[in-house]
């Protein structure tokens, strides 16, 4: 069930790569890689997860409330992560020039029926 929410997400935005589901204790939960070849799509998620957790504790420091989302443009591409909940995140990887704000719709409305499946 994951991995076909994550097709529609990658398939549905300009320049997707790959999906990623994920613990935040950098545990991959499930994938869908559009181009086999592009990317190692769990470490990418495993080496961002350690960044959403000081994401997380910054955020809690600071008293701004809970970090929802997280875009990193690097120079080969764009990952947009979405937190679920305390233990999920669910990623997408774009070329550069992708649709990330495709992404962000896309990860913002499908995260919830992923949320709901965990549950």
């Amino acid at each position: 069930m994951f991995k076909e929410v994550l097709k529609e997400v990658v398939d549905g935005t300009q320049g997707g790569i790959a999906g990623l589901l994920m613990g935040l204790d950098g545990i991959p939960v499930d994938q869908y890689i559009r181009d086999q070849d592009a990317v190692d799509v769990a470490t990418v998620g495993s080496e961002y997860s350690v960044v959403l957790k000081s994401i997380k504790t910054a955020a809690q420091m600071l008293e701004v409330g809970s970090a929802n989302e997280v875009a990193i443009q690097a120079e080969r591409m764009t990952t947009v992560i979405r937190l679920l909940n305390e233990e999920y995140f669910v990623a997408v990887t774009l070329a550069p020039g992708g649709n990330v704000g495709k992404a962000r719709f896309l990860l913002r409305t499908r995260g919830e029926k992923i949320l709901a499946e965990l549950s």
